[in-house]
């Protein structure tokens, strides 16, 4: 089961960190990486796509770029809502 300390950890894992986590999840652990990927919202569809064509590639640094890029959108959407003026007064924003 992937926790949300887990998850933050990933966070400060290097590419190589990532990797090398990742591999030792797809030999084992599949379903905890399963879960770590359904966590981090990588969507199933694009996952399957690119390790289908880039089946000469590994499958753990695939995964790593994948997961390097949904967090720095997750990290962008955060700084773009913090930052964004909602008007009215703080009890409208609830």
């Amino acid at each position: 089961m992937v926790k949300e300390n887990e998850l933050i950890r990933i966070e400060s894992f290097t590419k190589e960190q990532l990797v090398a986590y990742l591999q030792a999840l797809i030999s084992k652990d599949f379903a905890g990486l399963v879960q770590l990927l359904y966590r981090l919202d990588i969507s199933e569809a694009k996952l399957k796509q690119t390790l289908a064509s880039h089946a000469d590639q590994d499958a753990g640094l695939l995964i790593a770029e994948m997961i390097i890029d949904r967090l720095e959108q997750k990290k962008k959407a955060r700084e773009e809502f913090d930052g964004k003026d909602w008007g009215g007064s703080e009890e409208e924003r609830w």
